[in-house]
């Protein structure tokens, strides 16, 4: 009798209990043990790739932990968190108290030898130093901004700063992934795209590339979920001060602005400006771009929407959803997904596209395990085939 036949057996005869007790024996069926990960040692593969999180304390930290947790190729081996070392991740999150991982580590301590790949999840500003003195070996993909401007002068005037790793800033690739896969798949260092340019970016690369929208007139305004600010403590984040309201920031000078530029001035190969004002919205997690643009002379929202369709066809992450449909974070919450839609303006020639992702998964953790997987090797939707959280 196979195992299953077996148990059906025992919970459908009389005296299910006391059989179950006998017969369990036989079978060898074990106690879950207190603490567990969810994909078990037995289920990872025989040379997991030990992976380190640097940072994970934070929003994108946690985000990270929830996807490698059901990873069968990646195992967590380190991680660092300077603030709250020598403490258990559960102490930090009580909703990981029962996965089995390693206690936080100051960065200082760190010991890179037990990790083939980490992730940055770093403020920018302090990930350039740490990344310059990791073992030349390491896979590494950075959450932060510190490698994703490619002109090492814009990073100073953006970010106040002059640049501290000018050579590794040279060596980074951008890590939009259905962009710029061939080129992260060869990567050692990848900088994580920021969450509002991935809104803006999946979009609008495709038109640009294909020439059918302006140059210029570009009108962007983004709405972000408050873990878009991070989890350190601000008065301006406090309950009080976010709920039932909603304010603009960084009003014409966000950091997000010039990398925003620099992909579509890559994607259209001539220089692009943009107006983006970022809007900071009443809720945990969630992110849409509403994005108006002039159309080339000739072209319809039916041309917009079918080169997006055919762009995104194979994409797994990637939905232009059907006619008239707009896009909800809600319906993509705690996933990996971005869902994007054209409409027509009443103004002529214009047009309106919409985007949303999760600003923690897709605009964050999600697209670096998205992007480790291609360095890796392996299929790039690995531990990232939950469905959104609903409701």
């Amino acid at each position: 009798m196979s195992s299953m036949a077996a148990l059906r057996s025992i919970f459908m005869d009389g005296g299910c209990f006391s059989r179950f007790q006998e017969e369990s024996k036989s079978l060898k069926i074990r106690k879950m043990p207190t603490r567990f990960s969810v994909v078990s040692a037995a289920q990872k593969s025989d040379k997991s790739i030990k992976v380190g999180i640097l940072g994970a304390s934070g929003y994108t930290g946690v985000e990270l932990i929830r996807f490698l947790a059901n990873h069968p190729y990646f195992d967590i081996s380190l991680m660092t968190a300077d603030r709250k070392a020598g403490q258990s991740i559960g102490s930090v999150f009580p909703h990981l108290i029962t996965q089995d991982l390693p206690d936080l580590v100051a960065v200082k301590d760190a010991d890179f030898s037990t990790v083939d790949a980490v992730f940055c999840c770093l403020p920018h500003g302090t990930t350039q130093e740490i990344i310059k003195g990791l073992p030349s070996n390491l896979k590494i993909v950075d959450l932060s901004a510190d490698f994703r401007l490619r002109d090492i002068n814009d990073y100073g005037e953006w970010y106040g700063q002059p640049h501290k790793a000018t050579e590794l800033q040279k060596e980074a690739v951008y890590g939009l992934s259905e962009i710029y896969r061939k080129k992260i798949q060869n990567a050692r260092l990848v900088a994580n795209p920021g969450c509002y340019p991935t809104t803006v970016l999946l979009p609008l690369v495709p038109l640009m590339n294909a020439s059918l929208i302006a140059l210029e007139n570009i009108v962007i305004v983004s709405n972000s979920g408050v873990s878009g600010a991070g989890r350190s403590a601000k008065e301006a984040n406090l309950y009080t001060e976010i709920s039932e309201g909603i304010f603009s920031y960084g009003i014409t000078r966000h950091r997000h602005v010039p990398e925003i530029e620099q992909e579509l001035s890559n994607a259209a190969n001539s220089n692009v400006t943009i107006s983006f004002t970022p809007t900071l919205m009443p809720m945990s997690r969630g992110m849409q771009s509403t994005i108006n643009i002039q159309m080339a002379p000739g072209v319809s929202v039916e041309d917009l929407k079918q080169q997006l369709s055919r762009f995104y066809e194979n994409e797994e992450f990637v939905a232009v959803l059907p006619d008239n449909q707009a896009p909800h974070t809600k319906y993509v919450q705690g996933s990996n997904a971005c869902h994007i839609n054209v409409f027509p303006d009443r103004i002529p020639g214009r047009a309106i596209i919409i985007s949303v992702i999760d600003n923690l998964v897709k605009g964050a953790s999600g697209q670096a395990l998205q992007n480790l997987n291609l360095m890796m090797g392996i299929p790039e939707n690995t531990g990232l085939k939950c469905m959104p959280l609903f409701p």
